[in-house]
């Protein structure tokens, strides 16, 4: 055997995951990581308290400014759909489907959009929420920048 018949290329090279493996997580900053873990959880424990909702009766649940003490009321259900959305999107993340990043940037809308009409709209219309500022929308604005940077480079992996 001569030296180019042993280096003949393998039908199956092409499957080879050494060979220029690029994840699409490692795309994801530290930071964003860490908040796919949380709201992993989130997600989960949202689905959980609407599940065994009739069995409870006092729970503390609040995300972007909306506070409800059970989850079968209105805010506690919008709460637990939001939960539910995060954890969606971070289950698409985390396990690197094609249209995680197109439903992080409609999650992150949906969490400015939530925090804005918490504290520009709901102060004026409700005598019981007064005003305050809504510190999330900061790392929303980065997650939403980065989500948008992320996207062709993710779909194209």
């Amino acid at each position: 055997m001569t030296k180019n018949t042993m280096e003949q290329e393998s039908a199956f090279e092409e499957f080879d995951l050494k060979n220029n493996f690029t994840r699409r997580r490692d795309l994801l900053p530290v930071w964003i990581k860490i908040f796919i873990w949380l709201f992993l959880i989130g997600g989960t424990t949202a689905a959980i308290l609407l599940i065994s909702g009739s069995f409870l009766t006092n729970v503390s649940l609040s995300i972007y400014g909306i506070q409800a003490n059970h989850p079968y009321t209105i805010p506690g259900l919008i709460i637990c759909a939001l939960l539910i959305l995060k954890g969606i999107v971070a289950y698409g993340l985390w396990f690197e489907q094609e249209w995680a990043p197109k439903a992080a940037i409609i999650d992150a809308i949906v969490g400015i959009a939530s925090c804005t009409i918490m504290m520009v709209i709901i102060p004026f219309v409700s005598s019981t929420i007064s005003f305050t500022l809504r510190l999330e929308l900061i790392p929303l604005y980065y997650y939403l920048i980065k989500m948008r940077q992320i996207e062709k480079s993710w779909i194209s992996i």
